[in-house]
């Protein structure tokens, strides 16, 4: 009877332990999600934008050697293919950015995805030099305005002292599907051929899209479940109302704008070789194979996803400690200085290793700074986010269109793929210096106290 006994409760025991396993993770993963604040959802789905996005951006690199022998095209041709991206970036990024100012990011970043998953898949079907300009152009043009309308998401979702992280949190995303982008591309170029990876991709953001526009909302008064508590944390204000442009006229006429637009702009000449040039250059420049590229050409991206991270903690850590406008200043002109001489030092090494080193450290540079520019536009331009960030950003594909088409017109020029990373690091340190211009203190178009709040002062003169 006492074994027997002891034979049930062993048994009940040992099943109510196989219940507990069984349903204790589900539990606990749907509490964890329950008790995370809705901003960090917000977060949360931004970080897997910026991954597609990166992803799809990086393809093209990434297939770039492939594609230029499929369609017999010349680097300098090659150059011509990645600039239309960039200008057509660039012609529409205010735009679009101005576009959710007025009409909110639901919607536009909803139609600026999947319009750029159509031509990322319709770039796999391009048969001739002069149809995949088009293509390029047309995708670049679709997928405008997606960091404005992050950035304006940031904006009307979190307080000032959280946006500097907010965005190295994103901004490291892009670089997460950057890393990535060679691992999934390479193998399905092998077994498939070029084409079919931009098939792939383009199903990606499809999903994205229509997550994003069930459960997002333009503010969180408008969000059922957000707390009091958290509104309170957030402290933006009301809602924002519709249709409130930025009034251009006076925005130009502010000097602290015109540094931050020829900052971008000297910024990008470096920092667009990676998504640009960056897997043709080790290739051709650096005879690495495909297994040489799965194995190393993720690298930059992994050490500019960590910059990206610590440059937002950082900055928003010293905003507390120094005030604003050194908070913001000191990373950007530390991180730019560090990767203009890591890019230089790349053409003085022959090493396949050191070279990948030296490129990935001087991407960690410019990329532990690229969180607080967009910070600084959310600092001047407040409810004017998405309009100061895509002004921003024009001037900085408008370098991303030059430095393609000067990329490869140098490498035609004298034969050598080191060659152009020469102007390109003495741009990124312009762009350091350009640091010292820059005022995050002082707003575009002055708004009342109560509709700004304003991060510590400390120390900011």
């Amino acid at each position: 009877m006492v074994w027997r006994s002891c034979c049930r409760t062993a048994n009940a025991a040992a099943q109510d332990f196989s219940n507990k396993s069984q349903k204790e993770p589900c539990n606990e993963h749907y509490d964890i999600i329950a008790r995370m604040k809705y901003r960090h959802r917000v977060l949360g789905l931004l970080f897997f934008l910026s991954i597609i996005t990166y992803i799809d951006r990086v393809c093209i690199s990434v297939a770039g050697p492939r594609m230029q022998k499929d369609l017999n095209m010349t680097p300098e041709q090659f150059g011509w293919v990645v600039g239309m991206f960039a200008i057509a970036y660039a012609v529409f990024e205010i735009p679009s950015g101005s576009l959710g100012d007025r009409i909110g990011p639901r919607k536009v970043l909803t139609r600026i995805v999947l319009w750029w998953s159509a031509f990322t898949s319709l770039t796999g079907a391009v048969s001739s030099f002069s149809v995949l300009l088009v293509t390029r152009f047309l995708f670049g043009a679709g997928e405008a305005g997606a960091y404005p309308n992050s950035s304006a998401s940031i904006s009307r979702w979190f307080p000032v002292a959280e946006r500097g992280r907010a965005h190295g949190l994103v901004w490291m995303a892009s670089r997460v599907g950057g890393a990535i982008s060679p691992l999934l591309v390479v193998p399905i170029q092998i077994a498939y051929g070029w084409r079919a990876s931009f098939f792939v991709f383009g199903i990606l953001g499809v999903v994205w899209a229509a997550v994003w526009y069930w459960w997002f909302r333009d503010h969180p008064s408008l969000k059922p479940g957000v707390t009091p508590e958290e509104m309170k944390e957030i402290d933006t204000g009301s809602a924002p109302e519709t249709h409130h442009g930025l009034p251009w006229g006076k925005a130009l006429k502010s000097a602290n704008l015109w540094w931050i637009m020829l900052m971008y702009h000297t910024y990008c000449w470096g920092s667009f070789f990676y998504l640009s040039w960056l897997h043709t250059y080790l290739a051709k420049g650096r005879g690495f194979d495909d297994q040489d590229l799965m194995r190393m050409s993720w690298l930059p991206f992994v050490f500019g996803g960590t910059a990206n991270l610590l440059g937002g903690f950082v900055s928003d850590h010293l905003v507390k400690r120094i005030g604003l406008k050194w908070g913001r200043r000191s990373v950007g002109i530390a991180g730019l200085s560090f990767s203009a001489v890591a890019m230089f030092a790349t053409t003085l090494t022959q090493n396949k290793l050191l070279s990948v080193v030296f490129l990935a450290l001087g991407y960690a540079g410019s990329d532990f700074m690229l969180p607080v520019a967009w910070a600084v536009c959310l600092d001047i331009g407040r409810k004017h986010a998405g309009a100061v960030t895509g002004a921003m950003n024009t001037a900085g594909q408008i370098g991303s269109f030059l430095t393609s088409i000067a990329f490869g017109k140098i490498v035609t020029m004298y034969g050598s793929y080191d060659a152009p990373l020469i102007p390109m690091a003495v741009l990124t340190g312009v762009s350091a210096l350009l640091w010292f211009k820059i005022d995050p203190t002082e707003q575009l178009i002055p708004e009342p106290a109560s509709a700004a709040p304003e991060a510590p002062q400390r120390l900011a003169a």
